[in-house]
């Protein structure tokens, strides 16, 4: 049988790539970002991937406050990498904070990559506050149970 070898790690590679997804974070979203979704080079839109973002870091807070809740702020958001067309993206969350109207959340986006030989990197990061909303739009009190 033949030897076989893994080619030489890049430079710079240590930093981009977690070996695992996040353990310590829920799992909220998973999607595969398609070619209507990207620009000309290939990339995927910001736009589009902060709109998952939101989508994601909605999962959470919505379950919390047990009803409609409303995206107040995002008080962070870092593109770390490129993302690209057949990427697989996994958007883990966690609540930071809990108030007596609003929820923070941290959100990591990771891309799996190259299902032959894969490659796990975290690309985006981001915190956003939701707000619980009652039927008018009004910021209510988050349930204590």
């Amino acid at each position: 049988m033949p030897e076989t070898s893994s080619p030489a790690p890049q430079a710079g590679a240590q930093h981009l790539s977690p070996t695992r997804l996040p353990e310590d974070q829920q799992l909220v979203l998973r999607v595969m970002p398609m070619p209507a979704d990207a620009n000309g080079n290939g990339d995927i839109f910001g736009g589009w991937i902060m709109a998952q973002v939101d989508l994601a870091g909605a999962v959470m807070p919505a379950r919390i406050a047990k009803g409609r809740i409303a995206t107040v702020a995002v008080n962070q958001f870092v593109f770390k990498q490129p993302v690209s067309v057949g990427d697989l993206l996994s958007f883990y969350a966690r609540v930071e904070r809990i108030g007596t109207t609003s929820i923070t959340v941290h959100v990591e986006v990771y891309a799996e990559r190259n299902p032959a030989n894969l490659q796990v990197v975290k690309v985006t990061e981001a915190n956003l506050t939701y707000v619980a909303i009652d039927m008018q739009g009004q910021p209510r009190k988050i349930p204590k149970d």
